[in-house]
């Protein structure tokens, strides 16, 4: 099974999907700005959670720079909420329990886990321009240190 991969220079999928608040978030609503969307497994996991609070960590640098980071996972709105509220997270945590956008970024599918292939989700970023190309796309993520590779892509 082949999985997709888009590259810098791509169209970036579209996207709608509610975030913590219920409140809808879709790539229409970012045209015109550079934003961050990334792609992990679950929330309150150690990994997962390294990432989120090193995103919020850096949040007032991706702020100054007016480039919004979106979190997306399959959880549900009521565990991205219990997320946010347990580590103090500033970021953007949109649910994706059908897996649509994450199909649509290569974000789902075959991967090595424990010596074994399964299907789930890739840890994955992509930066994407204010028309909507995917200016940098990284999968197969580490997530200790992530952000700070994502803010020094941003800032050259």
């Amino acid at each position: 099974m082949s999985n997709l991969r888009l590259t810098a220079g791509d169209k970036a999928p579209e996207f709608s999907l509610r975030d913590s608040s219920g409140k809808t978030v879709s790539s229409k609503d970012l045209r015109g700005e550079k934003f961050v969307i990334y792609f992990y497994p679950a929330d309150d996991t150690p990994g997962c959670t390294k990432e989120a609070c090193q995103f919020t960590d850096l949040w007032a640098d991706f702020r100054k720079l007016k480039v919004p980071v979106l979190g997306v996972s399959p959880d549900d709105l009521d565990s991205h909420k219990r997320f946010i509220s347990k580590y103090g997270l500033s970021i953007v945590l949109l649910s994706d329990p059908k897996l649509t956008t994450m199909k649509k970024y290569g974000a789902w599918g075959e991967k090595t886990m424990y010596g074994k292939k399964v299907l789930g989700v890739i840890r994955s970023t992509f930066l994407v321009s204010g028309d909507g190309k995917v200016l940098r796309a990284w999968y197969n993520v580490r997530a200790d240190g992530h952000a700070q590779k994502v803010l020094e892509e941003l800032v050259g």
